[in-house]
């Protein structure tokens, strides 16, 4: 009697589940017109979504989202070879245990099936399927992603891939004594201090076994944060970060470095090229003036070095816009979409790499990255920064107008009178001269003020200025005045 109700109780299709529909296809929802049988991408998506993080089957959609329904007819046997053919090890492999459940919308059918992520890397007739946004993607004969995927599942990480070949003489000692000193300096007595080199890279898990072989070795991670060109390149071809300023020529570019070097140097030249086109406004912390802009550029480069994912090949980049900086770098993801800082779970990416970076203050604990980027952005742009989770990590630093104001060389106007040179637009020699001419007495706290820029950034642009003769301070610090230099 009960087994005959629940048979013949119709479900009406939940407010959840309609929710997922009408949000569209994504990384973890898919649709399938399926109306008669299961087709064969079905099984193809199942792997896919047990592969990456789980996810939702819809029978009877359209890829549109419109609900079509499953004929009511071939329900039952639909169902019963979705769970023969899934608990075959020949059509998916590992087998899962999976419940297909039909519901009722508006007297249409939809059967729905929840895929949970798998322990392993599953097989569909014996081809690897990942998920990439919204499709299902074959990866057999792709090495790379295959490792990344395995990788995922073993919870390894890249960077411990052992060098038996290679030794720690193979390294640069200049660098790890650098290091050495940055632990000093950060910490007083470090233990770094007073190790050799060989015990201070076991010391920091740069020296490991390889399991299959049982032979010892330097690791990918030692290679990169201390290896020379040659030997970071033999490890890891790919190994590379584009650094991009357009502003002006945004077809292409204005200034461009093309960095492959050791992380420490990576990250010197990272900073060095976003201080060369980012102005360092005033920004005052409570009392205390801080330059913002070399904050935000510390997280950012310390979190692009330290947590990509090296097995993968997309080159990583720092880009300076107009009204944004922006990072990107392949990422080992544990989860898709924008992060939220107060429910945030940092995830260790490279823990070696990490551990290297905090010891010699080029980074804090795991997470503070991300609340002190959003803090010093407040700062520096009066907006927020966005964190995006995925395949791909962004990061995207919105940017006041004056901070890419170009500051440099100019030209010189041909008279009070005259419109300021054209090749002075947009620059801050040009916003500096243009007030001179309307207060000759403003001293440089009040241009510092108005122009939103940092005092010493005012006091160095000037000083070029007055070196290169376009201006001349008239009278004493505190009662003279500015001339612009005229020339013919």
């Amino acid at each position: 009697m009960y087994s005959t109700l629940a048979k013949d109780m119709i479900m009406v299709l939940p407010d959840t589940l309609l929710s997922l529909i009408k949000q569209g296809e994504s990384l973890t929802v898919e649709f399938k017109k399926s109306t008669t049988e299961i087709t064969s991408d079905v099984y193809e998506t199942v792997c896919s979504f047990s592969n990456r993080e789980g996810g939702h089957i819809f029978l009877g959609v359209k890829d549109s989202g419109d609900i079509i329904g499953v004929n009511k007819q071939y329900v039952d046997q639909m169902k019963k070879n979705f769970v023969t053919v899934i608990n075959n090890r020949n059509k998916l492999n590992p087998p899962l245990y999976i419940n297909p459940i039909d519901y009722e919308f508006e007297g249409k059918t939809v059967i729905y099936i929840q895929v949970p992520r798998s322990q392993s890397v599953c097989r569909c007739r014996g081809r690897i399927f990942d998920r990439n946004y919204d499709s299902d993607l074959d990866i057999t004969d792709n090495e790379g992603l295959v490792y990344q995927l395995y990788a995922r599942k073993q919870d390894t990480y890249y960077v411990n891939k052992v060098f038996p070949i290679f030794s720690v003489t193979d390294l640069r000692h200049d660098l790890i004594d650098l290091a050495r000193k940055m632990s000093g300096i950060r910490t007083p007595k470090h233990p770094w201090q007073y190790m050799t080199d060989l015990e201070m890279l076991r010391s920091a898990g740069l020296i490991l076994t390889d399991t299959s072989t049982g032979n010892e070795g330097i690791t990918l991670a030692a290679i990169l944060l201390f290896g020379p060109d040659a030997l970071i390149v033999s490890a890891l071809a790919h190994h590379k970060t584009d650094a991009i300023f357009r502003v002006f020529n945004t077809d292409r570019y204005d200034d461009r470095d093309v960095i492959i070097t050791n992380l420490f140097e990576s990250y010197d030249r990272l900073i060095a090229f976003g201080q060369k086109h980012l102005n360092d406004l005033f920004v005052t912390e409570g009392m205390q003036s801080i330059s913002a802009r070399d904050k935000i550029l510390r997280e950012i480069v310390s979190n692009s070095l330290a947590h990509r994912n090296y097995a993968n090949a997309y080159v990583a980049k720092l880009v300076i816009e107009k009204d944004r900086i922006f990072t990107e770098n392949s990422n080992r993801s544990h989860g898709f979409g924008n992060l939220d800082p107060s429910s945030f779970e940092p995830f260790p990416k490279n823990p070696p790499i990490s551990k290297v970076f905090r010891e010699v203050g080029l980074a804090d604990e795991l997470g503070s990255g991300m609340r002190n980027t959003y803090k010093y952005t407040k700062l520096y742009s009066g907006a927020e920064p966005t964190f995006c989770e995925g395949d791909v990590f962004r990061i995207i630093v919105p940017l006041h107008e004056a901070a890419t104001v170009v500051v440099g060389p100019s030209k010189v106007p041909k008279s009070h009178d005259d419109t300021l040179d054209d090749t002075l637009d947009d620059t801050l020699e040009l916003r500096i001269l243009s007030l001179i001419q309307k207060t000759p007495r403003i001293n440089q706290r009040e241009l510092s003020d108005q122009l939103a820029t940092s005092l010493s950034t005012i006091k160095r642009v000037m000083t070029g200025m007055i070196q290169a003769d376009v201006l001349t301070r008239k009278g004493g610090k505190r009662y003279g005045h500015w001339e612009i230099n005229v020339k013919e």
